[in-house]
Formats: C-alpha cells, sequence, structure tokens
C-alpha cells in the first residue's frame, strides 16, 4: 500500500480592495489562469487523490474547486486550514481517512510542510504550486518519519 499527498498552494490572489477581509480574497486574473493549468498537470501526472481538502478562504476555495473539476475529486472545506501550520496540515491529511490526499491551503505552513518532507530541497511554494510525496508505507503515522519514496515539485512560472 501507499500513502500520498499533494499540497497545493492557493493560486494567486487578488489584492486590489484593501477593504475586504483577507479570508474573502478572490483570485487574481492570473490566479484564475493558473489554477486549471496546474490541475490538469496534476491529473497528466497520474497523481489522483481520493480527497481534496481545502482552507475555506475564498482563494483557496477557488483553486480546490480547480482541481477538484479536473480530477473529478469532491472538495470538503476544512476552517482549521486557513493559516494552517506545516503540523497542522499534516494532521489534516493523517486524519482524514484516506491513503491520497490533496491539501490546498497557505503559507507559511504549506512552504514549512514542503520543505520538511522533501528533506528542505523545496525551499519555498509559491502560489499555486504543486508538491506530491508517496510514501511506501500503509500507516500515515511515519510519513513524518520517513522519507517519500518519490516526490515532485511543479510550479506555474
Amino acid at each position: 500500500m501507499t500513502i500520498r499527498l499533494a499540497l497545493i498552494r492557493h493560486a494567486k490572489s487578488d489584492w486590489g480592495d484593501a477593504g475586504l477581509d483577507d479570508h474573502d480574497r478572490p483570485l487574481a486574473e492570473r490566479g484564475i489562469k493558473d489554477a486549471p493549468r496546474m490541475a490538469r498537470r496534476l491529473a497528466e501526472s497520474g497523481f489522483r487523490p481520493d480527497a481534496i481538502i481545502s482552507s475555506t478562504a475564498l482563494r483557496a476555495r477557488t483553486t480546490a474547486e480547480a482541481f477538484g473539476a479536473e480530477l473529478r475529486v469532491a472538495v470538503a472545506l476544512d476552517p482549521e486550514l486557513y493559516g494552517a501550520s506545516a503540523r497542522t496540515l499534516l494532521a489534516t491529511a493523517v486524519g482524514s481517512g484516506f491513503d491520497s490526499v490533496a491539501l490546498v491551503a497557505h503559507d507559511p505552513g504549506m512552504s514549512v510542510l514542503a520543505a520538511q518532507l522533501s528533506g528542505d530541497r523545496i525551499e519555498h511554494m509559491p502560489t499555486c504550486a504543486v508538491a506530491t510525496f508517496v510514501w511506501d508505507e500503509d500507516d500515515w503515522d511515519v510519513v513524518d518519519a520517513v522519507d517519500p519514496v518519490e516526490w515532485t515539485f511543479d510550479t506555474p512560472r
């Protein structure tokens, strides 16, 4: 059995309305273009999560919906992923009940977790970056102590 995790940082957000609450910021034009393109690339790689779990922030939800549409996977929203630490992100995957999970969330948690899981080879997750990790394990509880057998990193730029 294998355990699989995709970390997807939300696509580029729009900072045009200074009065808008951070949680409610939409995607910028670039983000609207990048999300479906990166979702297609993930699908073409053969990575198919059993679940997509997203932050409730509008920019993350919109990004997750693009991935869900391309991968034909329902999106679950988790308010704990808004501003989540690397520890919380990993705990969400571990507690999901699925063997293959995609998380859509924010920095700095996404970059910190990607760095930890890649042995510091992924230094930063830019907007709409996708990092995937695969372990030849049957238990999520060991993924933070065992190096993945495979990992990938893709960015829209």
